[in-house]
């Protein structure tokens, strides 16, 4: 692989064509993926009712807290990269590279889990999907219809984000507002059909219980950072943007909530234990039918395809802010002629999540393990650099200022790097949710790749304003060879 010795021509710009609502949408429609629609049974039946709200609170209050350093951040450098760019300013290009190859892999593992879900879903509503076998992995019997149909969604969506961000968000807004049809209907059964009884036990095993469903809470939340990576293609003000990364997080939690609540309200706990997928049989006996079970099921496609269209966007931003710094081979930074998207970054982006749906159901738990860790390393650098610059640039330009011109905003970075810290370390051997040997492997092969690449970026160049440059020029003074090695 070659690493860009010159920064791309003009020509490379995105076009800005991002209202609010799409941008909203975009980080809202990014966190609510599948999670709910398949997680919530195993939320309940872990620590009851009451104890998956508390950890949903929990979590909400944690990536809140995250999203207001994002909020500001943004609002100060509304660029595409999000992260990429907060940290070269702050910790100079070898962190930039890090936090951006952090939130990257957990991006494109997400990206992959949705291409894996919708066949799993999909299933649901047509049992006879699974012919023609392929092979075992991990113990699951792969076809080739089921598979495809992930396959051939991953060539849609991406086709989809090829043809323009407008486009994409567009799509993005019609399937949010299906979802939150779905989610009013839930309600709406909760109180006509569920019963209050239902909820009990509202706790149930105890701390380990409350642990099992917090650590789920950077894949379920992850996504509100993708409003930061389209920063450059939202014709808003930078202000607006980075409020609307604290009222997408909030929107998430409110949701998550009300899921657990509706979902508990329709069943015995035994009975929602034993459910295949519970929120939509939960649906379904609301509502005394069937049909709404399925159409539950659909509300889950929608997430499916919210969450994979964001989370393509925001990667393939990253993987251009990473190219067009020279971090990533030019190749990456290449955007369509006409369309005036990164057109590489997503057709390789594609190409993985095309991939995925041939390995199986066991990779849907590898791909959510894995990319956990990698998400909460880049929150945790993220709040870090929050702090560096409030310290070392307190007269920046900041449109949008949390916490005051005093110390609050401090308190509220260094709070949020150490609550990320704590999340962070409920992964490690030992600990509630620590890593099975199989999401640990993927994780390590993305870090591998990432070393080799982290270690070929010049040494030595100060974080600034004009990190990015001074990186190229660095690039420039090397040998032809070594300028274009990575």
């Amino acid at each position: 692989m070659r690493l860009s010795q010159t920064a791309p021509e003009p020509d490379t710009s995105l076009l800005k064509v991002l209202g609010n609502w799409d941008a909203l949408a975009l980080g809202f429609g990014a966190m609510i993926g599948f999670g709910w629609v398949v997680l919530t049974g195993g939320w309940i039946a872990s620590a009851g009712t009451m104890g998956a709200v508390l950890a949903m609170v929990t979590g909400g209050v944690i990536m809140g807290v995250v999203g207001l350093t994002y909020a500001e951040l943004t609002a100060a450098m509304p660029k595409a990269g999000g992260e990429h760019n907060f940290l070269l300013r702050g910790m100079g290009p070898r962190w930039s590279f890090i936090g951006s190859w952090a939130i990257t892999g957990g991006y494109i593992t997400i990206v992959a889990f949705e291409a894996v879900a919708l066949p799993r879903t999909a299933q649901y509503l047509f049992p006879n999907l699974s012919q023609i076998p392929l092979w075992e992995v991990a113990g699951y019997q792969v076809h080739l219809t089921w598979a495809l149909v992930g396959a051939l969604a991953a060539v849609v969506i991406t086709g989809i984000n090829i043809l323009g961000v407008k486009l994409a968000g567009t799509a993005q807004t019609f399937v949010v507002i299906f979802l939150l049809v779905i989610g009013l209907m839930l309600v709406f059964g909760s109180f006509t059909g569920g019963s209050a009884s239902n909820m009990e036990p509202f706790f149930t095993g105890g701390m380990n219980g409350y642990f099992a469903v917090l650590v789920v809470v950077p894949f379920l939340f992850v996504g509100f950072d993708v409003i930061p990576q389209s920063a450059e293609e939202v014709n808003i003000p930078a202000r607006q943007i980075g409020k609307l990364v604290v009222v997408a997080v909030i929107l998430a939690t409110i949701w998550y909530v009300m899921t657990v609540l509706t979902t508990s309200s329709a069943m015995p706990a035994g009975d929602i234990a034993q459910a295949d997928i519970a929120t939509a049989d939960a649906m379904g006996a609301l509502f005394g039918s069937d049909v709404m079970a399925k159409i539950l099921i659909a509300g889950g496609i929608a997430g499916i395809l919210t969450s994979w269209n964001s989370l393509l966007l925001g990667a393939s931003r990253l993987m251009y802010s990473m190219a067009r710094s020279g971090m990533l081979p030019a190749w990456f930074g290449r955007v369509h002629a006409k369309y005036r998207t990164p057109v590489n970054a997503l057709l390789f982006i594609g190409a993985l999540s095309f991939l995925a749906p041939f390995f199986g159901v066991s990779m849907l738990v590898w791909l959510v393990d894995s990319g956990a860790p990698s998400i909460v390393i880049a929150y945790i650098l993220v709040s870090i650099v929050f702090v560096i610059l409030r310290r070392r640039e307190p007269h920046m330009d900041r449109p949008l200022r949390v916490g005051g011109k005093g110390n609050g905003g401090t308190i509220i970075g260094v709070a949020a790097a150490v609550l990320c810290i704590a999340l962070l370390s409920l992964y490690l051997p030992g600990m509630p949710a620590a890593l099975t040997p199989p999401p640990w492997i993927l994780f390590g092969l993305w870090w591998v790749l990432g070393a080799v690449l982290l270690f070929r970026i010049p040494s030595g160049i100060a974080p600034g304003q004009d990190a990015e440059h001074r990186l190229l020029e660095r690039l420039k003074q090397r040998s032809p060879d070594a300028a274009r090695s990575i």
